[in-house]
């Protein structure tokens, strides 16, 4: 197979991480017979340093017309001023929405060997195995929003906004997701306040009749935020609106024990994917060779199985990536002792050599 791979390596530790994923890409190709052809464009700080702007019409472009877009991360303590007029993160929203990706997908596994980086207790834990599916590109942070003067005192507000048929197509990438899994959709909302989400439960209980085969609950986000702590394990596919998914899924990372070790890609009906770890850009370790690639790594394990249909070469990253961690190789994120303590290029050494290895 011969595809075209758009690298948005961003800020921090964004081009230490994405190198890692390439290298590890790369051994899939060299294993597997096939041609990736890797091109680098800017987003976020390093963009509006160069250019002025978050994402430049040429890098959404380039993207638009690539078979998958692989990115580190965004976001420079410069930019943290929200009075900013241009900030990173505006380019990160710009590209989803460019790249009409929808469906986050942000799969929350477990490995046995790491029981010990969650503060949970393990016996909680041991069995997850869930996936978070976040609409990407609707609610509030894509609503109208500004501010005014209200009886003569500064306001602002953010509107949650959405249609039927943006709920609808999310619900359903949700249910197609679990027939494969375990056959349990909860979606996640506030339908007991908001009027958006009151639409939300609404869509999502007429498209669960459409699957009869899958188990359906409804859940207020407050207490599913509960329940991930407490009964994780109940979970299988979470299918929510963008900001709850946003903050559940940061919560979720937790039972993994590390952000740098959970992938996410976002999925549209016929657009290029977009994937990336869920980490930020963590300046303060930029450079260091201290980061944890896992996360990366795993999402080019995701862009091969959704973008490009390779499921085998995905797996093959998977397995390597369990075999290293069996091993005893970690990151200092995931450091414990008596385990053999390895950087950034390290840790994407061993899994590359894993995968060309077989």
């Amino acid at each position: 197979m011969k595809a075209k791979i758009v690298t948005l390596p961003g800020d921090g530790i964004g081009p230490e991480v994405v190198a890692e994923g390439i290298k590890v890409l790369q051994a899939v190709a060299e294993r597997y017979g096939h041609q990736f052809e890797f091109e680098e464009h800017l987003i976020g700080g390093v963009a509006i340093d160069a250019t002025g702007q978050a994402l430049t019409e040429e890098t959404l472009q380039a993207c638009k017309q690539a078979d998958a877009v692989f990115l580190g991360a965004v976001g420079d303590p410069k930019y943290d001023d929200p009075r900013a007029p241009v900030r990173p993160e505006q380019g990160l929203l710009a590209l989803r929405a460019g790249l009409e990706v929808f469906a986050n997908l942000r799969p929350v596994k477990l490995y046995p060997q790491l029981l010990h980086a969650s503060t949970i207790k393990p016996e909680v834990i041991k069995d997850v195995d869930l996936v978070v599916v976040r609409e990407l590109t609707g609610g509030l942070y894509f609503g109208e929003r500004g501010r005014k003067m209200v009886d003569g005192v500064e306001a602002a507000y953010d509107t949650m906004f959405y249609t039927a048929p943006e709920i609808e197509r999310v619900v359903r990438v949700a249910f197609e997701l679990a027939r494969k899994r375990r056959k349990k959709v909860t979606s996640v909302d506030k339908a007991n306040v908001l009027e958006s989400s009151r639409l939300w439960r609404e869509v999502a209980t007429q498209v669960a009749q459409d699957y009869p085969d899958v188990e359906f609950e409804s859940m207020y986000v407050d207490i599913a935020a509960m329940r991930l702590v407490r009964y994780p394990s109940v979970f299988d596919v979470i299918v929510t609106e963008n900001m709850f998914g946003d903050i559940l899924t940061d919560e979720a990372s937790m039972l993994a024990g590390s952000m740098g070790m959970l992938p996410s890609g976002a999925i549209g009906a016929h657009k290029p994917g977009l994937y990336e770890p869920i980490h930020g850009s963590a300046p303060k370790y930029a450079g260091k060779n201290v980061a944890n690639p896992i996360a990366t790594i795993l999402s080019a394990a995701m862009l091969l199985r959704y973008s490009l249909g390779l499921d085998q070469e995905a797996q093959a990253i998977e397995e390597a990536v369990q075999a290293v961690l069996e091993e005893g190789y970690r990151t200092q994120d995931i450091r414990e002792e008596g385990a053999i303590l390895v950087g950034t290029r390290e840790m994407g050494d061993l899994i590359a050599a894993k995968v060309a290895a077989g």
